[in-house]
């Protein structure tokens, strides 16, 4: 499982750009929280090799699955959230995930922890709120 800023980190698949080449399909790792992008680390080193192969030969865009074999790497079995669950109920899964860091931050005393985890709570709760605004709205 990977965290950012302490949240779960969702399995998904992405365009990445690597200098003028834009790489589709890519799986990555995307943080609900602060939006941040990593490229999965059972893939980086292929990642890494067809991104300067594609870039020496001048490609505008590369499709991954093209040229990476994936069959038998379990790529997001760790992971605690997909991008095909529904937005709502990730957003619920990583504030309870929060919840019992927070209570376990407590438990351990780290202040600077829990101020984190807080800060954390407080944006998935703004986005809760933003879900549930465009669920009553349509």
């Amino acid at each position: 499982m990977s965290f950012c800023c302490g949240a779960s980190m969702i399995g998904t698949k992405g365009t990445l750009k690597h200098m003028r080449t834009h790489i589709h399909n890519v799986p990555i790792l995307f943080c609900p929280v602060c939006h941040r992008v990593e490229i999965h680390y059972l893939i980086e080193n292929e990642y890494e090799i067809l991104a300067e192969y594609a870039h020496g030969d001048g490609a505008a865009e590369v499709d991954f699955q093209d040229y990476v074999e994936q069959e038998g790497k379990a790529l997001y079995e760790n992971c605690v959230n997909h991008e095909s669950e529904d937005p709502m109920e990730v957003v619920l899964s990583q504030i309870d995930i929060s919840l019992d860091l927070l209570t376990f931050a407590k438990q351990i005393g780290d202040e600077a922890w829990e101020n984190e985890l807080k800060t954390r709570l407080g944006m998935l709760s703004g986005r809760r709120n933003k879900l549930r605004q465009r669920r009553t709205s349509v």
